[in-house]
Parts: C-alpha cells; sequence; structure tokens
C-alpha cells in the first residue's frame, strides 16, 4: 500500500512537472529562454514561485529542461510523423510539411521556441547556448539523414550535397515563423511549402513521386 502510494504521488508529480514545462516552452516561444522567469512562469500558471523553486533550483536550470521538453514536443510533432512517409523525397517533404504543419496549428503562441531561444543565446556563452546549439546541430543532422536516405535510394541525385540541401529547407522554416507573424500564415506557410516541393521536384530522379502542389 506504502509503495503504490509512493507511485502515485511520483506520478503526480510527473504531470506537474511536464505540466508547467509546457508552459514554459510556451512563454519562451514568446519572450525568449531569457524572458523565462519564474515570475512569469508562476503569473502564467496561476501558482507561487515557491511552488516552482521545488522543481528548479534557479533560472538556468529552469532553461536547460525547458530545452528537453521542446526538443520531445518537435520529436513527437514533427520528427515522427515524418518517420511514417515513405523513405526518400517523400520523407524529405513530409518532414517539412510536418514541420509547417506544427507552426501552422499555432500550438506555441510565439511561433517556434528554438527560433527564440537562438535569438536570446547566439552570442551568450555557457551552459544554455551550448545545449541550445547542439538541439540546432542536432536538428540540421537528422534532416540531412532524411536527405541522405533519398540519395541511396536513388531517388535523389548522387551529387548533391546534403548538407547544403539540410541547410536550405531549414532556413526556409526559420524564414517562415517569421514572415508569418508579419505577413500571415495564411500566405507565409503554403509559400514555404511550396519552395520546398518545387527544390525537391527540380532535384528528383522521379518527380512524379512527388506532389505537383
Amino acid at each position: 500500500m506504502m509503495e503504490k502510494r509512493r507511485d502515485a504521488r511520483l506520478e503526480r508529480g510527473r504531470r506537474t512537472r511536464e505540466t508547467v514545462l509546457d508552459a514554459a516552452v510556451a512563454l519562451a516561444s514568446v519572450y525568449g529562454l531569457e524572458g523565462l522567469t519564474f515570475g512569469r512562469l508562476a503569473e502564467h500558471l496561476g501558482t507561487s514561485k515557491s511552488g516552482l523553486f521545488a522543481h528548479w533550483k534557479d533560472k538556468e536550470h529552469l532553461q536547460l529542461d525547458a530545452i528537453d521538453r521542446a526538443r520531445a514536443q518537435w520529436t513527437d510533432r514533427v520528427m515522427a510523423p515524418a518517420l511514417r512517409a515513405p523513405a526518400g523525397v517523400r520523407r524529405v517533404l513530409a518532414l517539412h510539411e510536418a514541420r509547417m504543419a506544427f507552426y501552422a496549428e499555432g500550438v506555441l503562441p510565439g511561433g517556434c521556441f528554438f527560433l527564440a531561444a537562438q535569438t536570446d543565446f547566439d552570442d551568450r556563452p555557457g551552459v544554455v547556448r551550448e545545449k541550445t546549439a547542439q538541439s540546432l546541430h542536432d536538428w540540421l543532422g537528422f534532416v540531412r539523414s532524411v536527405v541522405e536516405e533519398a540519395i541511396a535510394l536513388g531517388e535523389l541525385p548522387g551529387g548533391t550535397d546534403a548538407g547544403q540541401l539540410a541547410y536550405e529547407i531549414d532556413a526556409l522554416g526559420e524564414s517562415a515563423v517569421i514572415h508569418s507573424r508579419f505577413v500571415g500564415p495564411d500566405t507565409t506557410f503554403p509559400r514555404a511549402r511550396r519552395a520546398v516541393l518545387d527544390r525537391l521536384r527540380a532535384l528528383a530522379v522521379h518527380p512524379d513521386l512527388l506532389p505537383e502542389e
């Protein structure tokens, strides 16, 4: 009985922590990681700062855990759906489409946690910058691996520069976040999708594997 109660407390604690981190990721997408304060988070959640200090001893630890939570969210909402598409050029497009869908759904009020974090910490040394940089490095590596898979399958030409194409796809994704805030999502996201689709159709050995529009 004691063991069951302890397990129940641990499960409640885990769920509470995840709820707080989801809120932290959402707030950081608007205010940046530097703007992610205990006071702002407590106000958003309708709780006390002291309750948050029971989970994180300082702002830096909260920022680091928010990055981990944002990565898990990105994996579930962007990477996992793409991996359900057939390997090759269709998966490359599906990865970009999943990213655009994630943005278009308005999951995060600020658009993109990682773009906000990169803007905050591009010139600030320390462990938060290092973890943010590693997240970008890992993401670009994943996009590149999907492109390389398409090359290995013969769906993209053997001379395709996988790193360059991965950079272009990511750059279009980041640009879409900013343009959607100023130009509007209804125009921006279809254009961002079309840009990658046209690029892939121009490169593809068998363009008919991809939609025309």
